[in-house]
Order: C-alpha cells, then structure tokens, then sequence
C-alpha cells in the first residue's frame, strides 16, 4: 500500500511533450504518466523549438508525442533540424479536433445567455489545439499510437 507522501510511481516517469501540429501554430501539452496536465498552450510553428527547449528544461521531457496529420513531418523536421534527438513517437489524430473543441467548450462555458445553449451549438471563442494536445498524449498514454507513419527517433 502506497503512503500518502509517496509520489505515485507514474508520476516518476519524466513526462511527455504532445504536439497537435499545425501549418501555422501547434497545440502542446506537457503531461505526466498519470495524466495529469502540467502546461498547455499555442504556439507558432516558429516558436515551436523554442518552448520545446522550455519544456525540456523545465520538465525533463524525453519524448515528443505528435499527431499524424496536417503538418506532421513538417513539424518532425522542424524538431530535427532545431537539434533535438528526443523520441518522436506519432499519434493518430482521427477526431482529435472534435473531441479537443469538446473539452475545450466544457471548461470555458460562456458568458451569459451562451452558457445556456447546448455544446453542440456553441462555437469556440479562440483557438483549441493545445487541448487537441492535451488528447494526443491522453491516446499515446493509453497505447493507441499511430499505425499511419512509423516511430521515429
């Protein structure tokens, strides 16, 4: 039986970077093994290598979790040529967005009459990919990598 003050042996493990890559900007997310959020935001695709070098920093990252769709390899190449030889494992993205503006909407309700109306009605009053991100390493953490395009190193 594990003791109160113990941290949980899966949140030992360093945690990893997900990318919702994008032509323009990327969601990420640093998540640990448990799930549990530690940053999420947009980003600029040329922003990109720098907060990953934060996140890396900050937060021990050792593995970069990024969806297999639009901008993928252009994001990969990005992380390559900006230097860093962490893991990139890819992800299948399939319904990702739709599931990301989902929870988005839920932990930003609206303000006044919007909140009111039904999920399905409401629409997103900026950018979601960062919890696009956040579903990616929700997926890889639950095992469902991509069968699209091959782990990279």
């Amino acid at each position: 039986m594990q003791q109160a003050n113990q941290t949980p042996a899966s949140d030992m493990q360093p945690p990893v970077l997900a990318v919702d890559p994008g032509r323009e900007k990327c969601g990420v997310a640093v998540v640990t093994a448990a799930a549990r959020v530690l940053a999420q935001e947009i980003v600029t695709v040329n922003d990109l290598p720098l907060r990953i070098a934060h996140f890396l920093g900050r937060y021990g990252i050792e593995m970069i979790i990024l969806g297999d769709r639009t901008g993928a390899k252009d994001v990969r190449d990005l992380i390559r040529l900006a230097g860093f030889s962490l893991e990139i494992v890819f992800v299948d993205e399939h319904r990702s967005s739709e599931l990301g503006r989902r929870r988005f909407l839920l932990a930003n309700p609206g303000k006044g009459w919007q909140r009111l109306l039904p999920i399905g009605l409401r629409e997103p009053n900026q950018p979601y990919d960062d919890y696009v991100a956040v579903i990616l390493a929700e997926r890889y953490l639950q095992g469902q990598r991509s069968t699209r395009i091959r782990r990279q190193r």
